[in-house]
């Protein structure tokens, strides 16, 4: 006779709450046969995208093709039976329904027939997306209007003898009601969703680009998506956050590379006490130095007091955040960054700076606002105007919104099926060692110091306003954004002071840390996946933040292909360096895939020549066997539940805990 087994207070407790969901004996068996067939299905597709600062066509378009994974789907499906313009068309119409079917309604004939024909060719590429999922994932994932009949469409099968009336007459029915078109963007939708299982973006959605905002919007709608925040996204979370530095540093840039539509537009925050200050201030000061970048077709948007104007507000902004940052460094010399306390080194009389023991002639040295005898204090008009400024980032209910999902989806690095994804870098010293931060009487490096600051970033935001906790998350922020070798920044300085008044370039070097030398070492990939609880031939260093410089033959892959980086220009103002248009990885079951994209050729060209983006893909990594569910950290966790119905399954068996068959 089988002995009973004894359950402690605390799993008793558990299976009680545990029996609440799953109250009968067979209706926890039934889950375990549910979670057991699911941990026998393929893994599902990953799609890592990394620094695509605020390019939302591009982003948006990388989005809808899931990065070239449709397009491949199509060609196994019809590329026997269809023609390259045709699957060309069908491709442009899954990632852009409606304006595809715009386009396209005067130049057919037939409509109702291509209605029926590309309905029969997207029910089939739907079923074969929907494959490696269970029923009941693929069923949420459908719109509530069509479910039904997109559900009875992906499980009958027209060549199915019995039912060929039947998948017929949906289709046809569809048509004639003159459904079609919503049907089409439908089940395109679900396409969509269920070609990628889980998208990462490992950081720097904000600057640069146009519409960050509208990138943000994207990703709001998505199921399965986490973050790992980059340096411009701690960016614009400080500046929700309230740290007056970072809204100053916000607009510095936001000015500098022309993108206010993103600032005045996307998030509604008004600039006017800032243009009326630097109008009144500025108006017979030197700004040659702070012209604002302008590309392609913006010279003929802007007039010559435009651009004046522009200046003259980005000078104004620029000197009070190098205040506002002096007085950063000066509250915490634990930052060790004193050497870059700068207005103080000024000989306004030479027109030249001191830095680090060698002199250097100022290109501007009209500073109407700072005081010599005391640099780094802001005038009552400079302390009105960023306090204006920062309450209406503060007030932005987009931006906030915005922001809590980028810390409820984000941290500063994540763990999954085997890889370790961060946005910047792990600090170390020249030997390969993890570089140590000093924090009071603590050092911390490596895994505990990202930690910290993973921590302290949130303490920013969720603390209440004005205590000394938000007070200190907020001012880490700032670190993590240009702390010398920050894991998210990784230089040892940021030279926005010399860009913007010395001539000679020698002074705005920023060099980077030794992690960027070190990861071609395959054992530093290593040790540095060990400090994260990873080993293993598959495991993986998975980062962006610099660009790749494919024109002159630099790889993403490094450390034979123990890291990848996935920077390669998304943002146009980093194309000429990198030469392409931005990286992607693809993880199926069976490999990892590197994907090379040509600049977006742009929403309505690729709209009306199906012209999207080109690219090229690499292969790097193959799966010895194919991974299925069971491989993965959800598998683990659905094991996990096993093991524990399994016991529940015990206890109701042993009689320690009641069936409950009311309701049932």
């Amino acid at each position: 006779m089988k002995t009973h087994r004894s359950y402690s207070a605390e799993e008793l407790h558990y299976l009680k709450m545990l029996s609440r969901q799953y109250p009968t004996l067979r209706s926890a068996g039934t889950e375990i046969i549910n979670l057991q067939a699911i941990l026998n299905l393929p893994k599902g597709c990953e799609h890592f995208i990394s620094d695509v600062h605020g390019e939302h066509e591009a982003f948006l378009h990388l989005l809808n093709s899931c990065s070239g994974v449709i397009r491949e789907r199509l060609d196994l499906l019809f590329k026997d039976s269809v023609t390259k313009a045709e699957l060309d068309q069908l491709t442009t119409l899954i990632c852009y329904p409606e304006e595809k079917l715009e386009q396209l309604k005067p130049q057919i004939a037939d409509l109702n027939e291509w209605y029926r024909i590309t309905l029969y060719r997207l029910v089939e590429l739907c079923r074969n997306v929907s494959a490696r999922y269970s029923r009941s994932k693929v069923r949420k994932a459908l719109p509530e209007d069509y479910a039904y009949i997109i559900e009875e469409l992906l499980h009958t099968h027209s060549e199915e003898i019995d039912k060929q009336a039947y998948y017929k007459n949906i289709i046809s029915t569809i048509v004639e009601i003159g459904q079609a078109p919503e049907f089409i963007s439908a089940i395109g939708d679900v396409i969509k969703r269920l070609a990628v299982d889980r998208l990462h973006l490992v950081g720097d959605i904000f600057d640069r680009g146009p519409r960050a905002d509208i990138i943000m919007d994207s990703l709001l709608a998505l199921e399965s998506v986490d973050i790992q925040w980059g340096n411009h996204d701690i960016l614009w979370m400080g500046a929700a956050s309230g740290s007056r530095t970072l809204v100053a540093t916000v607009l510095s840039n936001s000015i500098h590379y022309n993108n206010l539509e993103v600032v005045e537009t996307g998030y509604g925050i008004s600039l006017r006490p800032l243009s009326v200050f630097a109008n009144e201030v500025y108006s017979d000061c030197d700004v040659s130095r702070f012209a604002v970048k302008l590309t392609g077709d913006d010279s003929t948007h802007y007039t010559e007091k435009d651009m004046l104007l522009s200046a003259r507000m980005h000078k104004a902004i620029t000197v009070i955040l190098f205040k506002l940052e002096g007085q950063k460094i000066l509250r915490h010399p634990e930052y060790g960054m004193e050497d870059r306390l700068l207005l103080d080194k000024i000989d306004f009389a030479r027109r030249c700076v001191t830095i680090g023991g060698k002199t250097w002639p100022l290109e501007d040295a009209d500073f109407p606002t700072v005081d010599p005898a005391d640099p780094y204090a802001l005038t009552e008009e400079e302390n009105s105007v960023i306090d204006q400024l920062t309450a209406s980032f503060e007030r932005s209910e987009k931006l906030q919104r915005h922001v809590r999902f980028l810390y409820s989806k984000g941290s500063l690095y994540k763990i999954h099926n085997g890889n370790l994804l961060f946005h910047g870098c792990i600090p170390l010293r020249e030997d390969g060692s993890f570089l140590p931060f000093r924090l009071g009487e603590e050092e911390l490096s490596g895994k505990a110091f990202l930690d910290f600051a993973d921590t302290a970033a949130r303490q920013a935001y969720y603390y209440k306003s004005g205590s000394p906790e938000r007070k200190l998350g907020m001012d880490f922020l700032w670190f993590l954004w240009a702390g010398r070798n920050s894991p998210i920044f990784g230089r040892d300085r940021m030279t926005t002071f010399e860009r913007r008044f010395i001539a000679d370039e020698a002074a705005w070097a920023e060099p980077k840390n030794a992690y960027y030398t070190l990861y071609q070492d395959p054992a530093v990939c290593d040790r540095i996946l060990k400090e994260f609880g990873l080993e293993g031939p598959h495991c993986h260093i998975i980062n962006g933040h610099v660009p790749v410089r494919a024109k002159k033959g630099e790889s993403p892959i490094k450390g034979r292909g123990k890291l990848i980086v996935i920077d390669g220009g998304f943002c146009k103002a980093y194309q000429s360096t990198s030469g392409i248009a931005g990286y992607t990885l693809i993880s199926t079951s069976n490999s990892y895939r590197i994907v090379a994209h040509q600049p977006f050729v742009g929403h309505d060209r690729a709209i009306r020549e199906n012209a999207g983006i080109s690219h090229s893909i690499e292969v790097f990594e193959r799966q010895e066997t194919r991974q299925t569910i069971a491989d993965t950290d959800n598998g683990k966790e659905l094991q996990v539940r096993i093991e524990d119905l399994r016991v529940l399954l015990d206890a109701y068996r042993d009689g320690v805990i009641k069936e409950d068959h009311r309701g049932r």
